[in-house]
């Protein structure tokens, strides 16, 4: 039975009347300061991506956030950790310390307990390039002839000195397995332009895939529809793209809208089976795809010309070249996200120099240095470079010393490295961020691998703050709770 008391019946909310009702009427104020606040614009600042109308599938097409240029990215992975004092950032007290050991007060982590050498210069002279004189290394001649495009930012700095977690890190934003990729969440926030294939491709390198694998390209705890979507390096992209003889188009459209109806009127008893849901959305994609895929990837339809450009049909460019050529049909034809591999299983077959720094990137630029010029001036030439955002780089960097007196080998690097940005609201012509005199750690305008995811979601119109998915009883975004919009590569 509820207390009396001098001030009235008690509630059993342990409140009396008069608190009770001045409460309920504190939250009808509630309501209307929350419709004032919505149409200031304040819950738009928090806000997931908007979700597609309607009886529109996951990747129905959506607006940016704000005005970008950018409306889809290429993003060229190095598999293996590029040396960046040996190309993209230069260092001339290496020369003139070169035989020596690193400074005193320099502290790291020695990945792998391999052996500390000597600072060694780079192996390949620079030279500047274009109008803007930026320093680009003899290992990419031809890409140097693209400066005046290039944003070098030579700062980057990231968490992790192995391949498999600086790879998932680079990737995903962080070093553990199970969260959506770059990708994953450029796809969730935009949706794709073209309904007909994937939103999202991934190209591997026919030695191998990445360290970690699947879960570079993985949606984590998004629905499997933002997942990439792997493409074969050699062969058919896409195997098993035609249906047995036996079944004729019609006959395959019964089958698959039956399959629709029973798994809708399953999912409609169990609301919410994200999975479920993401499945039927890939059984129409998938038969869609093999209308729209043979003709996307089929580089027949390309000019000799073209391909010449891109280094298809010679060694050693002719891999790269076909999935750079790819990827630009692919961009050109609504596809939101390209992911290219260089470099595939371990060690020396990729950008992993522990032996040669000559040997190795002397193999791994010499096959990408053309396709990536070439794509470049091909998208230039299209006018489609106004609106792709191309990005370079690895998963770290390496060492300004050698792996042992003599040896021509550089061990892994997280404190500093360079990557670079190229097209759609990009400064072009720009070295932003510096690291110190040996080019060992990120020392002026740092940026770390989620400042560098953000810049990336800013060219493409998405709010990094406000790009989230909630998951487990909280807003989850790429960027987790911290990252910063590198303003200096910013046209």
């Amino acid at each position: 039975m509820a207390k009396q008391s001098g001030g009235g019946r008690y509630f059993p909310c342990g409140h009396t009347r008069r608190e009770f009702v001045w409460q309920m009427g504190g939250g009808f104020a509630g309501l209307a300061l929350a419709s004032l606040l919505e149409g200031d614009g304040f819950f738009s600042r928090v806000a997931r991506a908007d979700q597609p109308a309607s009886g529109a599938g996951p990747l129905a097409p959506r607006p940016q956030q704000f005005p970008a240029k950018a409306k889809s990215v290429i993003f060229l992975m190095m598999n293996g950790g590029p040396s960046q004092v040996d190309t993209f950032d230069p260092k001339p007290a290496l020369e003139k310390y070169a035989g020596q050991p690193l400074p005193e007060g320099k502290t790291y982590i020695n990945s792998g307990g391999r052996k500390v050498g000597y600072l060694t210069p780079s192996f390949r002279p620079f030279r500047p390039g274009g109008q803007s004189g930026l320093m680009i290394s003899d290992f990419f001649p031809k890409v140097r002839e693209h400066a005046d495009k290039l944003a070098v930012i030579r700062s980057c700095h990231t968490d992790s000195h192995a391949h498999g977690s600086a790879l998932v890190a680079m990737n995903t934003g962080k070093t553990i397995i199970g969260r959506p990729s770059l990708g994953s969440w450029s796809v969730y926030g935009l949706g794709s332009e073209n309904q007909n294939l994937p939103g999202y491709v991934v190209l591997l390198d026919k030695r191998g895939g990445p360290i970690g694998g699947q879960p570079n390209w993985s949606s984590g705890f998004m629905s499997a529809a933002y997942s990439g979507t792997l493409f074969r390096p050699i062969g058919d992209p896409i195997l098993d793209l035609k249906g047995p003889d036996f079944i004729d188009p019609h006959a395959q459209r019964e089958q698959l809208d039956l399959l629709a109806r029973l798994n809708q009127e399953h999912l409609d008893q169990r609301p919410g089976g994200q999975e479920l849901a993401a499945r039927i959305s890939n059984y129409e994609l998938a038969y869609r795809m093999q209308s729209a895929t043979p003709e996307a990837v089929d580089l027949g339809l390309e000019s000799a010309r073209t391909l010449e450009e891109y280094g298809v049909g010679k060694q050693p460019t002719d891999e790269f070249g076909r999935n750079c050529l790819i990827a630009r049909r692919l961009v050109e034809r609504g596809v939101r996200f390209v992911q290219l591999y260089s470099g595939g299983g371990h060690l020396e077959e990729t950008w992993d120099a522990h032996a040669s720094i000559e040997t190795n990137h002397g193999q791994h630029a010499a096959e990408v240095d053309q396709p990536i010029s070439a794509l470049l001036t091909d998208l230039e030439r299209r006018g489609l470079l106004e609106e792709t955002l191309v990005v370079w780089g690895g998963e770290f960097g390496r060492m300004p010393f050698s792996e042992g007196k003599g040896e021509p080998g550089r061990n892994h690097n997280p404190y500093g490295f360079s990557m670079w940005l190229a097209g759609a609201g990009v400064k072009g012509g720009t070295a932003y961020g510096e690291t110190d005199d040996f080019g060992f750690e990120a020392v002026v305008d740092r940026v770390h691998l989620h400042d560098l995811h953000a810049t990336i979601l800013h060219l493409l119109g998405l709010d990094h703050e406000r790009l989230t998915y909630f998951h487990q009883g909280r807003n989850e975004r790429l960027t987790d709770v911290y990252g910063h919009v590198v303003q200096g590569v910013l046209a």
